[in-house]
């Protein structure tokens, strides 16, 4: 598999290397790129595989290839919001109807900013989902959550918010920062100044690049990890997500039927909650410098900043992926569910195997980002392969 791997190592890093390469052999890897960023410098920057995962002998992955990497999104949109809290234009305390008045109806007068990001505001799902048209226009899903009632007293419990964040945090933020948008605040408040191939909301000209993977769901091998057999899920989890009714199903079918994620319209579209489309280098340039100053360019967030987004607000069972999760405001945090680098780790996967976070005590930014989506919401066999390698790099 050496032959599909291109890019560099520096000298200690190289078990991060062979656990990528042996991805593409023997866990399902179609197209992927990961880059570790280590005290504000890059260590890991590689990437192989196919740039259509329905095309194995294609055309090949590049340098500059960047794809879409589902709710990994979440974690740059939550950035925004804290900046615009660092910066006092948003106060994580206050009812979200402070700055979104229509969004009082239906028992939601209560419902805090905090709430949003930490997946415990009781709206994971809608009554009328939404169609895949209506989930773009920017109108449709923050009206539809504006009247929707709460499934849980909001504030008591956590759920995770698959689709119903985005259109959450996007009129939020539109809210408070006098009708800028999600993507514009991102492009222009963090991926242009830190030089990120990194957008909510793809450009044309990036469009029609021919730089974007195609994303295909694709079935997992059952491979041996450590010797042993992986074991499938719980039943307790395939019947939440086989059951039509289910808080669960519910909360992914939020939009029905599900969009075509390589649709040039879903590319472009501002999704905060799984539309982003990036490089594993800017994503992983993106958490060092949440995390601390890097050559040339400013830490984004204010020690103060750092430690709020990551400290704990939702812990235990969640009412939606069935499996206990920790989260903090807008990050989700390093547990059994999703295991990070360390206990202090926070930032977020995406479905189907992307994943991006960063370890402040030990200055680790870390991205993986594929093209072969697997069924994992949580923690897919790829990236914990490569977890399991930089955690013996980093404690060495």
């Amino acid at each position: 598999m050496a032959e599909v791997v291109q890019g560099t190592v520096v000298d200690g890093f190289e078990p991060v290397r062979d656990a990528f390469m042996r991805n593409f052999g023997e866990r399902g890897e179609g197209g992927a790129a990961l880059a570790v960023y280590r005290d504000g410098h890059k260590v890991v920057d590689l990437w192989g595989g196919a740039l259509d995962p329905g095309e194995h002998c294609g055309e090949p992955w590049s340098e500059d290839t960047a794809v879409m990497v589902r709710s990994v999104t979440k974690g740059l949109a939550a950035a925004v919001l804290h900046l615009l809290h660092q910066r006092g234009q948003l106060d994580l305390d206050a009812p979200v109807g402070t700055y979104w008045p229509q969004f009082k109806a239906n028992g939601k007068e209560r419902v805090l900013v905090r709430h949003l990001l930490s997946h415990r505001a009781g709206l994971p799902a809608l009554d009328v989902p939404l169609t895949p048209e209506q989930a773009l226009d920017g109108v449709s899903g923050p009206r539809a959550l504006a009247g929707q009632a709460p499934v849980w007293q909001p504030g008591t419990d956590h759920g995770y918010h698959a689709h119903t964040y985005g259109w959450l945090v996007s009129e939020l933020v539109a809210r408070a920062s006098g009708g800028r948008t999600v993507g514009r605040l991102f492009a222009e408040e963090i991926a242009r100044p830190l030089g990120l191939d990194l957008w909510i909301g793809l450009p044309q000209e990036i469009a029609a690049s021919g730089r974007v993977a195609r994303v295909a769901e694709a079935e997992a091998p059952a491979p041996l990890e450590q010797g042993v057999l992986r074991l499938r899920p719980k039943r307790t989890v395939t019947d939440a997500y086989a059951d039509p009714e289910s808080p669960t199903r519910r909360a992914f079918a939020a939009i029905t039927p599900p969009p075509d994620e390589n649709d040039p319209a879903h590319r472009a579209a501002e999704l905060p909650a799984s539309g982003g489309i990036g490089t594993a280098r800017s994503l992983a340039r993106f958490y060092a410098a949440l995390i601390g100053p890097l050559p040339g360019a400013r830490r984004l967030f204010t020690p103060a900043t750092l430690t709020q987004a990551r400290s704990e607000e939702s812990s235990g069972p969640d009412r939606v992926l069935v499996v206990s999760t920790r989260f903090g405001l807008g990050y989700m945090l390093h547990g059994p569910a999703c295991p990070l680098l360390a206990p202090g780790s926070f930032g977020h996967p995406g479905k189907g195997g992307s994943l991006a976070f960063a370890d402040p005590e030990s200055g680790t930014a870390f991205a993986y980002v594929t093209n072969t989506l697997h069924r994992s919401v949580t923690s897919d066999p790829r990236p914990q392969a490569l977890v399991r390698a930089l955690r013996t790099v980093v404690a060495g």
